[in-house]
């Protein structure tokens, strides 16, 4: 039952969305209602404040590493399975994107992703946050980084993670990452996708 228990777990923390949380303890409008609509850090950085939005990052990122963390660390005492941890993994994020407390409606994950990836593996994490930063600012768009880091995560995590229940669980979540930026995609290749910090 344990198994069952802790990705039901990983969801309703994974619909936790620091971005509404942190607005509400700002005195910030609802990030639904301004920018691209999106709750996450890139929409609150457009509210102008840069430590909410530095903040609404952590947090997405520490619930998808608490939620995967957890299990890793207590695998053996709750007797969970390698596919139950990958199970966990995707469940946070599916929290992230179709949080049950927010009627559906949440953000595109990267940050939670991240979270997800550090505590699979902190070595497949670092190096695409170093890519995701290179990009982000040589080139000032979000998405694009993001977009990159999300495709190159399952081949660095090929090189570092023993368990292929684990990769696959990346792969589906690099899936889900790249459908919620398919608004993006379309922005990219029409060249009209907003900067980094533009209003728009």
């Amino acid at each position: 039952m344990a198994n069952y228990f802790v990705i039901i777990g990983a969801y309703l923390l994974g619909s936790l969305s620091f971005a509404v949380i942190v607005s509400r303890c700002m005195g910030m409008p609802d990030p639904h209602s301004y920018g691209s609509g999106n709750p996450g850090a890139t929409n609150v950085l457009r509210s102008g404040r840069k430590s909410a939005a530095a903040l609404t990052l952590l947090g997405d990122a520490l619930k998808g590493w608490l939620a995967v963390w957890l299990c890793c660390h207590y695998q053996t005492s709750w007797h969970l399975s390698h596919y139950s941890i990958a199970a966990v993994a995707v469940a946070v994020l599916v929290g992230h994107m179709w949080p049950i407390f927010l009627k559906f409606k949440g953000g595109k994950g990267v940050a939670t992703a991240l979270g997800v990836l550090l505590a699979l593996s902190w070595p497949t994490a670092l190096i695409c946050a170093a890519v995701w930063l290179i990009i982000a600012f040589g080139f000032k768009v979000s998405s694009l980084a993001a977009l990159i880091a999300t495709i190159i995560s399952p081949l660095v995590a090929w090189w570092f993670i023993p368990w292929p229940s684990w990769i696959i669980a990346i792969i589906i979540i690099d899936i889900l990452v790249l459908y919620r930026h398919k608004s993006n995609i379309t922005k990219l290749l029409n060249g009209q996708e907003s900067k980094i910090g533009h209003s728009n």
